[in-house]
């Protein structure tokens, strides 16, 4: 249905005469009836009368009335949905459990006036090609990796780095321990099946692993956390990593032990992306809420790869 007929039905039967809606849409009156012809063509019905008073509604205009003004508003809202600096800023963090979580709902307790609407893409290149068309504004990624460099319309930062921690069950070797050094992890099964090739996570990790003589294992199906945790529970052979700010919970009776590593600590290194050019005002807002809050990175007694971009 036109749009343009359907705003110029309600202002003429707003206005009761065709030369003051015209005047109001700033259109002549011919074009004025020409919609309404058009219009009721399209409806199979007639929307007004003529009168010597002007135009007057009959029984099928008034029925349609109260529907074209709710028309105009489904697709005001229509727009509104998708129009920058009107729309919620949409960001992107891979999981509702990691750190990226923990930082959006900071940003979400400082500014609630800020729609936020979060999404969960779960490959980078997929993440980095709505940002650059506009679909996403922002997106919370370990960048990067080998071999793929950003595009040079992408902007990124690094917001948090975020230590990781050993976690095993309650009959593993280490379950007893206070924190363990990297060199002590080696010899110990790490069990890590969310890793999959040409991720970034597996990039760092495969990094790690090579650095200190890690044996990091990514068998058999990723059936989820729950699965995870059930399994690292029960087998006290295996281990896994998890972010130090991931958030997760697991039954009581499963015993686990959240193990800090250190000498030196490895942290996972969380930065915000972006497309240069994007007008959203409140991706300013964000930017300027993690410059003021977040953690800091590239401490002493740290190490992430290489490859991560040091800001």
């Amino acid at each position: 249905m036109d749009l343009d007929a359907v705003r110029t039905f309600i202002a003429a039967a707003d206005a009761g005469r065709f030369q003051e809606a015209a005047a109001e849409l700033a259109v002549t009156q011919q074009a004025v009836s020409k919609r309404i012809a058009a219009l009721e063509r399209s409806l199979g019905v007639r929307l007004f009368t003529r009168t010597l008073r002007g135009a007057e509604l009959t029984i099928d205009g008034q029925a349609f009335l109260p529907h074209a003004r709710e028309l105009l508003r489904v697709a005001e809202r229509a727009v509104a949905s998708v129009r920058t600096g009107r729309r919620p800023l949409r960001v992107d963090m891979i999981t509702s459990r990691s750190a990226a979580s923990g930082l959006m709902r900071g940003f979400h307790h400082a500014h609630p006036e800020i729609d936020l609407d979060v999404v969960m893409l779960f490959d980078i290149g997929t993440a980095v090609a709505a940002i650059r068309s506009g679909a996403l504004d922002a997106s919370f990624r370990a960048v990067a990796m080998p071999g793929r460099p950003l595009p040079g319309d992408i902007e990124s930062v690094r917001v948090l780095d975020e230590p990781l921690q050993l976690l095993v069950g309650p009959a593993h070797a280490l379950a007893g321990a206070r924190s363990v050094t990297v060199s002590q992890l080696a010899g110990h099964r790490i069990w890590m099946p969310g890793l999959a090739p040409g991720t970034e996570w597996t990039a760092y990790y495969d990094d790690l692993a090579a650095e200190f003589g890690l044996t990091i294992e990514a068998t058999g199906p990723n059936f989820g956390s729950d699965a995870l945790l059930d399994t690292i529970a029960d087998t006290p052979a295996l281990a896994t990593f998890m972010g130090g700010q991931t958030r997760l919970v697991w039954p009581a009776g499963h015993g686990l032990r959240r193990i800090p590593v250190t000498d030196p600590i490895p942290v996972y290194p969380h930065s915000l992306l972006w497309r240069r050019d994007d007008p959203h005002p409140a991706l300013a807002v964000l930017r300027a809420h993690l410059a003021a809050t977040a953690a800091g990175h590239g401490t002493p007694g740290t190490w992430a790869p290489d490859w991560v971009m040091p800001r």
